[in-house]
């Protein structure tokens, strides 16, 4: 569900049915059980059982709702939890209780690089009662210059210098006979997309204009361009990358997982596919906050139903350098918890920066 259709949807909500919708999705993230029209008339809401029957299975007609087999009550599904966060909730700061206690933890021992890592790993699994996920900086650096120089009939060398000095020097084959002019053009095309820039903020958007044939250049220059790519990129990837995940066993503490052996197992593996997790925290990199994913809404944990929220950290350029997050039970405190993981990405990357800025 997009934000856009979120909105949309929230006005053919009448407000007796919004105040219900609301009540059933706070009550079932409080006891994690589904609610029932009886507790709902006992919570204030001043309808018969019979009337609030009707606003719920109205509810769930157009999706927002769903009945467990084994209860007569109802728990918002995955598009009423969408619903919720994007149309009833506000999220600023956290708490200062809650500001406080990250700030202590990360801030106030000394702690090297890894260590900052590992104890926002560590707490966040707390707050959340999941499993956090938090992946260390990428090497992808601004791009200084960019060049295809020949080396012989069938071979060249692909040349990347960022902006910190570093030479990434790759050498490439190349079809039979290609034309010199070929290698120039590639470069030019590079240079004006990449150089103040980084790899990875551009490479996917330079693959998909040569995909779509939007740039003005032949077939050999693509080709030479998308193995430049793919060379430059694989040391700025996940290779050497730190991948921290604390806390798989809080995700057991889900009644709607544990009652269901086959979601358990689904969780499980996922949480063993290391590339696939750095990708998805990764996918914050085009973005500037907190990213959330809601049951099917993300394809690798759509069997399991969970909740994925993660958000990038930044250096002091506001250039993002890894992400962090949690993965936790659908029934989750996203009031709380949201700001907390972008709260908790911004001390990061803080301290992450000034480290770096200190030196060895």
């Amino acid at each position: 569900m997009t934000h856009n259709t979120t909105k949309s949807l929230m006005h053919t909500l009448d407000e007796r049915t919004r105040t219900i919708f609301r009540k059933v999705v706070e009550t079932y993230i409080k006891t994690g059980e589904p609610v029932g029209s009886h507790t709902l008339a006992k919570s204030g809401i001043r309808l018969s059982s019979a009337s609030i029957r009707n606003v719920l299975a109205d509810l769930a007609e157009i999706g927002l709702l769903e009945a467990p087999h084994t209860s007569a009550g109802r728990k918002p599904s995955f598009a009423g939890l969408r619903l919720f966060v994007d149309g009833f909730l506000q999220f600023g700061e956290p708490s200062k209780e809650d500001r406080d206690f990250v700030d202590t933890r990360l801030k106030s021992v000394d702690k090297d690089f890894s260590g900052v890592l590992n104890e926002a790993s560590v707490l966040l699994s707390g707050l959340a009662g999941g499993a956090s996920l938090v992946a260390s900086p990428t090497r992808d650096e601004i791009v200084k210059h960019v060049e295809f120089v020949p080396l012989g009939s069938n071979e060249a060398l692909a040349i990347l210098v960022t902006e910190d000095g570093d030479v990434e020097n790759r050498i490439i084959r190349l079809p039979e006979g290609l034309p010199q002019t070929s290698l120039i053009e590639a470069g030019n095309f590079l240079s004006r997309r990449l150089v103040g820039k980084t790899i990875l903020q551009t490479r996917e958007a330079i693959l998909i204009e040569l995909e779509q044939h939007k740039a003005d250049l032949n077939e050999a220059a693509s080709k030479l361009i998308s193995k430049g790519l793919a060379e430059w990129s694989s040391t700025a990837t996940d290779d050497d990358r730190v991948l921290i995940v604390h806390g798989r066993a809080n995700l057991l503490n889900d009644n709607d997982v544990n009652a269901d052996l086959d979601r358990v197992r689904e969780l499980f593996e996922v949480m063993e596919r290391r590339k696939s997790l750095i990708d998805i925290l990764d996918s914050t990199r085009d973005g500037d906050g907190v990213r959330m994913f809601i049951g099917s809404e993300n394809k690798l944990f759509s069997l399991s139903g969970s909740s994925v929220i993660i958000s990038p950290y930044m250096n002091a350029d506001r250039r993002v350098i890894g992400a962090l997050g949690v993965i936790a039970p659908t029934r989750l405190n996203y009031a709380r918890i949201i700001p907390i993981i972008d709260y908790t990405a911004r001390v990061v990357g803080q301290l992450i920066d000034s480290n770096d800025k200190k030196g060895p």
